[in-house]
């Protein structure tokens, strides 16, 4: 409902209250910048605002022990509108007041920046609100192209449903029949129906040739027997212009994952996945550590990429 047109004439007599109007209309402000701005008490800012808040022309939001005030939105305030054009040629405080509230609004700003000033060179090991890995993931899922991807070795099937988010199908293929059947029921209870689960071996696909866009070992290529083969594998059934991804531990001397976690290699040296890639007939080969855990046994995770031609 508009504001009638009476209470706005009334509350916008004062010469003060249309400064403060005249600011709110192109800037959030707390009363302590008001104050700054228009060199007035606090009582004095706080009853005009009180006045204009209900009026219906301005409205605040809670920042903190604070509050900003801006001008009301959507309230059909036409005749306001047409009031503070002109008292905006008319009023002679009102340039001033601009450049004033300019150089208010840029303490709020340098204050921001000496915080990341602050914390520059540390912002990734102090905790931060809201930011996260699985965050940044999710965003950068969400923004592959739809496509066909195999995951190899897919174990419970959770890394195939954050996959299957922006893929048009996903083929999950593991050895266990029991992480299958456990994978099967977790995506039926997420009811994501684009992802395939296949029991089979990464070295022997069940998977026709040239069927998927992007295959994928996360974790699981230290698990197999021959990985060079299961790599050519990889290949087989990658159309041509795909690419694979290898997400797999570096090599490390922690003899007891063999036993703890079932585990085939101890990682591979940047030199022996690329070797295997090549072997297989990719390009365009990057590899890199990724990751590195603080804690022993120090593991390393190694990104491999490459393309088929």
């Amino acid at each position: 409902m508009a504001t009638s047109i009476v209470k706005i004439l009334r509350v916008v007599a004062d010469p003060n209250r249309l400064r403060i109007l005249l600011l709110l209309k192109a800037e959030e402000l707390s009363v302590a910048e008001l104050q700054e701005i228009l060199v007035m008490g606090q009582s004095t800012i706080s009853t005009h605002l009180s006045q204009l808040k209900t009026a219906g022309l301005v409205e605040d939001r809670r920042i903190g022990k604070n509050s900003l005030y801006r001008l009301t939105i959507g309230n059909g305030n036409d005749v306001l509108a047409d009031l503070l054009a002109r008292a905006d040629r008319e009023i002679p405080e009102a340039v001033h007041d601009r450049a004033t509230a300019r150089r208010v609004v840029k303490k709020r700003q340098d204050k921001m920046r000496a915080f990341f000033d602050s914390v520059a060179g540390r912002l990734g090991k102090d905790y931060v609100p809201g930011k996260s890995w699985k965050s940044l993931a999710e965003a950068l899922v969400r923004l592959l192209p739809p496509m066909d991807i195999a995951d190899l070795g897919a174990g419970d099937g959770s890394f195939s449903l954050f996959l299957a988010q922006s893929a048009t199908k996903v083929l999950a293929v593991d050895s266990s029949a029991k992480m299958i059947e456990f994978a099967r029921d977790q995506a039926h209870r997420h009811d994501v129906k684009n992802v395939d689960y296949r029991l089979g071996d990464m070295e022997e696909l069940p998977i026709d040739d040239e069927a998927v866009d992007l295959v994928f070992f996360s974790q699981s290529l230290h698990h197999a027997l021959h990985p060079d083969r299961a790599i050519k594998e990889g290949a087989r059934i990658l159309r041509p212009g795909g690419r694979i991804a290898i997400l797999d531990l570096a090599r490390h001397r922690f003899e007891e994952a063999r036993e703890m976690y079932a585990d085939e290699w101890l990682g591979f040296s940047e030199a022996e996945l690329e070797s295997m890639l090549h072997r297989a007939g990719f390009v365009k080969i990057q590899s890199s550590i990724v990751q590195k855990e603080t804690e022993p046994p120090h593991f390393q995770t190694m990104l491999a990429v490459a393309h088929k031609p």
